[in-house]
């Protein structure tokens, strides 16, 4: 039985569902410090800023009623473990992806990122007005968690290489690491698959414990140094084209704040969202130029290998939904997916291929 199953099913499960709660804390009135953890390295590029806006603005905006402590990955406990951390009571709240806790739940991949997926505006579309805010809510909380989106790092790139992808074959026996759903496509494909946390990535590519690595994109990437390792660079990737980050709180924490302390909470997630991916932003196109002066050679997957990624890709995102919940998101998401992209690609997406010829981009 998963963990899901078993809190829905179980006397426990009814108190778990806000973090049981005869173990929920008892808060004294007035000043606080809130615990801040995160599946993300100090200083990576981009997504520890995210992380570091979401705490500082809401200590500004409270008036330093609430000081939010924030404990990067391995300070308080590992990348992998905030989920937990959070849901037991061991930290309040924690920013990140979680498509890393895909074992605790596959439904959060659609609150993080599914392959083929919605882009940072079609997401947003769901998530605030098609249906997703609601289905995140029933799904957070039966681990006796509160989650707002709170970041973005738009779409990510299909990552650094030893050696060209020439067709699908290429990928049997790599050591390639890439997280979540995308891994699974990956593996499908005859990878060997790494789930690594983005601090670990650069020595495991380094030391050839990987083969080739995907991350964020140019800026993040060139923060990171993969340049220094491998000068084969694919920019676009079918894993990750807006792969949503969370800010998410402790369900019993969330409930103790004050009204005003909760809307705060959620105007700045809401802020961090926009502020994170336009920091991607404003950054990739630079640093793209940068590492291709730097040496490096980009390339794009042929058709046969998209094909194969698409393929696989469907299998996926299908395999789940023999689970009800898993179902029900798979069904919105998609539905709101398609309503969205019909309207953009006739739009937006008309317009840009259009003005980048005009313009000579």
């Amino acid at each position: 039985m998963d963990r899901r199953s078993f809190l829905k099913n179980s006397t426990i499960g009814a108190g778990a569902a806000g973090t049981a709660a005869l173990a929920a804390p008892a808060y004294a009135q007035g000043n606080r410090t809130l615990t801040l953890v995160t599946t993300w390295g100090r200083g990576l590029a981009g997504v520890h800023d995210s992380a570091q806006y979401a705490a500082d603005k809401i200590t500004a905006l409270t008036d330093g009623q609430l000081t939010v402590d924030l404990r990067a990955a391995g300070e308080l406990v590992g990348a992998f473990e905030v989920f937990d951390a959070v849901s037991s009571g061991q930290a309040d709240m924690y920013h990140g992806v979680d498509y890393y806790f895909l074992g605790t739940d596959p439904s959060l991949s659609f609150f993080s990122q599914i392959p083929f997926g919605m882009t940072f505006m079609e997401f947003n579309n769901w998530f605030y007005h098609d249906g997703g805010r609601e289905l995140a809510d029933e799904l957070y909380s039966i681990y006796g968690l509160k989650a707002f989106p709170a970041g973005n790092t738009g779409p990510q790139s299909g990552g650094w290489f030893q050696s060209p992808i020439n067709s699908p074959e290429d990928f049997q026996g790599l050591k390639f690491r890439m997280p979540g759903q995308g891994g699974q496509v990956l593996s499908k494909l005859g990878a060997s698959v790494q789930n690594l946390p983005g601090a670990e990535v650069y020595q495991a590519l380094s030391t050839g414990a990987i083969e080739g690595t995907e991350w964020i994109g140019p800026w993040a990437d060139e923060k990171a140094g993969f340049q220094e390792i491998s000068k084969i660079y694919y920019p676009a990737g079918f894993h990750e084209p807006g792969p949503n980050l969370n800010l998410v709180f402790n369900l019993d924490v969330y409930e103790s704040l004050t009204p005003t302390q909760q809307q705060i909470v959620q105007e700045v997630a809401r802020a961090d969202n926009l502020w994170t991916t336009t920091l991607f932003m404003a950054n990739n196109g630079a640093a793209l130029q940068r590492l291709q002066q730097g040496g490096v050679e980009l390339y794009e997957f042929s058709d046969e290998v998209w094909d194969a990624f698409g393929q696989a890709a469907q299998e996926v995102v299908q395999e789940p939904t023999s689970d009800e919940f898993y179902k029900r998101v798979y069904d919105s998401y998609q539905s709101s997916l398609e309503k969205s992209a019909q309207w953009i690609g006739r739009s937006q997406g008309t317009f840009t291929e259009q003005r980048d010829r005009v313009l000579g981009i």
